[in-house]
């Protein structure tokens, strides 16, 4: 089967003082090849976890994710990941760091060359190829970490939070690279986020996590990303359906925020 399958994944952390926090509980999701979604909630819903998972850094208490028919059990190539820091390597320059999968595989030195060259372009950085990704600013060294992330030619992208430290008009523009890569490229994208505007513009699927323990709340089908394919975003802002989606989402997370805190004090 084409696409990307978590069924009923659950997942507990025991403590070392004998107790256990149940992070997930019976998440499940079907994603289609080529299919865009954000997962958004409060602290503590198990988003970066759910994604740590599906990339295979952590096995989960029970249930399964598999891609392509396949079970994951372990990172792969087939599922790139993309940090809220780049987590570039300091040591290398900009080809280096995007060539440096191509590398690894075996790819000759030529067709990596060819290759890392028309992701650079892709991402707008042809004219800083030799540079050092220190002497990048961040929204930059975020595009390199996609463009590396592209050279693994992965099938999902799992990206946690890649835009949470830029400011707002770095991010915006990233925001319009991540939706243009997505219709480029074909690839299916998961992305975890804390901003429910961003959620709303990066997601044709979203999905509302509650905490504790953490599972699905609720799921939206949103053209928003779509309509902000090659477009001015804040026009897409301006869409009768946005504000209103927002504001329901702003207050169903507002909701779970006082439910915690009304436990916290009642213990």
């Amino acid at each position: 089967m084409s696409g990307l399958s978590i069924k009923n994944l659950s997942m507990r952390f025991d403590l070392p003082d004998g107790g256990a926090v149940q992070a997930l509980h019976s998440v499940s999701v079907e994603l289609r090849r080529g299919e865009l979604m954000s997962v958004l909630g409060p602290s503590g819903c198990g988003k970066t976890t759910l994604l740590n998972i599906v990339a295979g850094f952590l096995s989960p208490t029970s249930g399964t994710v598999e891609l392509n028919g396949r079970i994951v059990t372990g990172p792969n190539a087939e599922r790139g990941m993309v940090f809220q820091q780049g987590a570039l390597f300091e040591w290398m320059n900009v080809r280096e760091n995007v060539g440096f999968g191509p590398r690894m595989k075996g790819v000759s030195s030529k067709n990596a060359k060819a290759k890392v060259d028309d992701l650079l372009d892709i991402v707008g950085l042809s004219e800083f190829k030799e540079k050092a990704v220190y002497e990048l600013s961040g929204g930059m060294q975020q595009r390199v970490a996609l463009a590396r992330c592209l050279a693994n030619d992965p099938d999902v992208i799992l990206m946690d939070e890649p835009l949470g430290a830029l400011d707002a008009l770095t991010r915006e523009k990233m925001q319009s690279l991540v939706l243009k890569l997505w219709k480029e490229t074909g690839k299916t994208i998961i992305l975890i986020t804390h901003s429910v505007e961003e959620a709303l513009l990066l997601g044709e699927r979203l999905l509302v996590m509650a905490p504790r323990p953490g599972r699905i709340h609720k799921e939206y089908r949103l053209p928003f990303a779509d309509l902000g394919v090659g477009e001015d975003l804040r026009k897409v802002k301006k869409h009768p359906e946005y504000n209103k989606t927002r504001e329901e989402i702003l207050a169903m997370i507002w909701d779970m925020e006082e439910e915690i805190m009304g436990r916290q004090e009642a213990n």
